[in-house]
């Protein structure tokens, strides 16, 4: 049958439907077809072309097909002669997909291109972190108190939850008393392995505390086995031993190395591994942006105690004013917010990108990001670094991967 393209424009009255409304729909060949009945002449707007053969009919439209929400069902068929209706378009002029019964939106870009919208969220976390170790660094190198940046850090975050929970995005999630006793061993864990890292920041350089942290698998397969009795198969423990070597190798013949950079990292990757265990016992029906949010707060409450005693004194004494002697107030003060934003932005992506992947492009992204930081803290700060150093690093960096990707098929099968 040739192309049939109609026009139709009909009035209901009030009597009807209790009030006027007027629709007009287009429709192509093959796609809509309404049953031909018989209705008053001012419904009537078909015109066929004098070639097709084919006598004009009255046309009418059964509206019981037709909903108030649009084409949020399937137009009903009728009659002896139809074509199911596949697409059409809404109020808006939206193509919605009606094919099988039931009324679906065309694809949105981010439906269309799922690998493309996951590909930015990893671009953006690594990038936030990144631009976080070095703008931390940098701070270090005139303001060497990682006690009282780990607060700045943190309340940053916590001021920033607060303005987004005013605003209702998102919308803050009730806590109770047996919900705050949950999250407060995650919450001490966090502030302490925060803090730790922070401490290593500032005494040694950043690739160095990086290669260190690399061993933060090691402590995880260690506490599952020993501590939660879960058996560690045997693949996964040969796969830490190059980690260990590699880690070994380096903090040897690493130019900057010393006890307090690496015993803080060591630290820092204990708490993080005890965070770990009792983030398993906190899993909630919350969302996972509140539940950051309030172990930032309640970590913020950890941290204010150390910061105030260990270094509340020199920085009353002479800490602040060296500082601004140095850099001025204002770039003091914008770089202590914006490494508290970018610290808590980071994270904050960092919980959606790994929300959208599955575990095995989970290991891998983790794995890429340490070595996104070490490679640009190396070009950046212009670190000197021993060709031990430099393969330790790499061999660590193997062994990391090499278990994470053996971790993710296990969880995988389990599955």
């Amino acid at each position: 049958m040739a192309s049939i393209a109609t026009s139709i424009q009909f009035s209901i009255q009030r009597s009807q439907f209790s009030s006027t409304s007027t629709f007009l729909c287009r429709a192509p060949a093959n796609l809509v077809a309404f049953k031909s009945r018989s209705v008053a002449p001012r419904a009537s707007g078909l015109e066929l072309p004098p070639e097709s053969g084919i006598s004009p009919a009255p046309v009418g439209l059964s509206g019981n097909g037709l909903r108030s929400s649009g084409w949020s069902q399937l137009l009903r068929r009728r009659g002896s002669v139809d074509f199911p209706v596949t697409k059409a378009a809404d109020a808006d002029g939206l193509e919605i997909d009606i094919s099988h019964g039931t009324s679906k939106p065309a694809k949105s870009f981010t439906e269309r291109f799922p690998w493309l919208v996951t590909g930015f969220f990893f671009f953006t976390w690594y990038f936030l972190n990144v631009i976080f170790n070095i703008l931390n660094k940098k701070v270090y190198n005139y303001f060497p108190y990682p006690y009282f940046v780990s607060v700045v850090h943190l309340l940053v975050g916590v001021v920033y939850c607060v303005i987004s929970w005013g605003v209702g995005l998102p919308k803050r999630a009730p806590i109770d008393g047996e919900l705050l006793a949950v999250l407060t061993p995650v919450a001490f864990c966090h502030a302490l392995g925060h803090v730790m890292s922070n401490v290593s920041f500032a005494a040694v350089a950043v690739s160095f505390t990086h290669t260190i942290k690399a061993l933060e698998p090691f402590f995880n397969a260690a506490a599952s086995q020993f501590v939660l009795g879960h058996q560690i198969p045997l693949p996964l423990w040969l796969s830490l031993a190059p980690v260990v070597i590699g880690v070994s190798m380096a903090s040897l013949t690493e130019l900057s190395f010393n006890w307090l950079g690496f015993g803080s990292a060591m630290i820092s990757n204990i708490a993080f591994t005890y965070r770990s265990i009792y983030s398993k016992k906190a899993m909630t029906g919350m969302d996972s942006t509140n539940v950051y949010a309030y172990i930032s707060i309640i970590a913020l409450l950890f941290c204010l105690p150390p910061a105030v005693l260990i270094e509340g004194p020199k920085l009353m004494q002479y800490g602040f004013t060296d500082a601004i002697a140095k850099v001025g107030l204002y770039k003091f003060l914008s770089d202590l917010f914006w490494i508290g934003m970018f610290y808590h932005l980071y994270n904050q992506v960092a919980t959606n990108t790994l929300e959208r992947v599955a575990p095995l492009t989970h290991a891998v992204g983790n794995v890429l990001k340490r070595v996104f930081v070490i490679g640009f803290s190396i070009v950046v700060f212009g670190n000197r670094i021993s060709t031990q150093t430099g393969i330790g690093t790499l061999i660590a960096i193997a062994g990391v991967a090499i278990y994470s990707l053996i971790k993710a098929n296990i969880e995988e099968q389990k599955r």
